[in-house]
């Protein structure tokens, strides 16, 4: 058994990752966003003209094959010009998160990023992913969700954030929540509470989906503070990797 949660974050992925811009026609800034949200990232961000594709696409590219595409747009709209506030607010409800195919493709890659003030969009990857996450677990209606929020406070102070967890107790999903405990979840919202002080309690961020059926869709996050507000992380939908994190956090946590 691994001391901490963060054993779980690889170190690196031996594939090359890269993100094509194709016939872009879009406005430069989208580009630079795009170029400064993988900066220093194991995925490269570069453009190409291409006949017969189009304009404005971005192709994921993993080991020269193209794996996935999505419109530069959904990528603007979902990342690059938005900030965590639309979540935790509840201005992007979960039935409306829809993570582009060219993110949804990063799994298994780790990531270093930072979040707000040192970065604008750097962190937001990882909350988009989260939701990602948890609009998977409610569309399956079943199975466990674990979900560490470091203070459980955050539940209460972010209606967004509760609001979907509310969705997802109610769905059917056996939904367990971690952190500090300095607030105590209502019974009506449906959660079982795990507080705590250790270190996976305090750092630790992670959403991590296990479904009823084991065919069914497995997806977890798992991320770790390094620094103020700087985390190294990763997601996956490997099932053994993600049964493994699960079985983690429920016999340490």
């Amino acid at each position: 058994m691994p001391d901490t949660i963060a054993s779980f974050v690889p170190e690196v992925d031996p594939a090359e990752h890269a993100l094509v811009v194709v016939n872009r026609d879009a406005p430069r800034p989208v580009q630079s966003m795009l170029e400064g949200l993988f900066a220093d990232q194991p995925v490269t961000v570069s453009e190409r003209e291409l006949g017969d594709v189009d304009a404005n696409t971005v192709a994921l590219v993993i080991d020269s094959d193209i794996v996935a595409t999505s419109p530069l747009s959904a990528l603007r709209d979902c990342v690059l010009t938005v900030n965590s506030d639309l979540y935790t607010s509840g201005a992007r409800s979960l039935p409306d998160v829809d993570l582009p195919a060219v993110l949804d493709g990063l799994d298994d890659v780790p990531f270093s990023l930072r979040g707000f003030p040192a970065s604008h969009t750097e962190k937001l990857l990882l909350v988009t992913v989260s939701r990602h996450v948890e609009h998977l677990a409610w569309t399956a209606g079943g199975g466990t969700l674990r979900s560490s929020f470091q203070r459980l406070s955050r539940l209460d102070d972010e209606r967004g954030t509760r609001d979907v967890y509310a969705l997802v107790s109610d769905a059917g999903v056996d939904t367990h929540v971690y952190g500090i405990p300095d607030w105590t979840p209502p019974r009506d919202l449906g959660v079982t509470m795990h507080g705590g002080y250790g270190e996976d309690f305090r750092r630790a961020w992670f959403v991590v989906h296990v479904p009823a059926d084991d065919d069914g869709e497995h997806a977890a996050l798992v991320a770790y503070e390094t620094g103020r507000n700087e985390w190294h992380g990763f997601w996956t939908y490997r099932p053994e990797r993600v049964t493994a994190i699960d079985a983690y956090i429920a016999e340490t946590m």
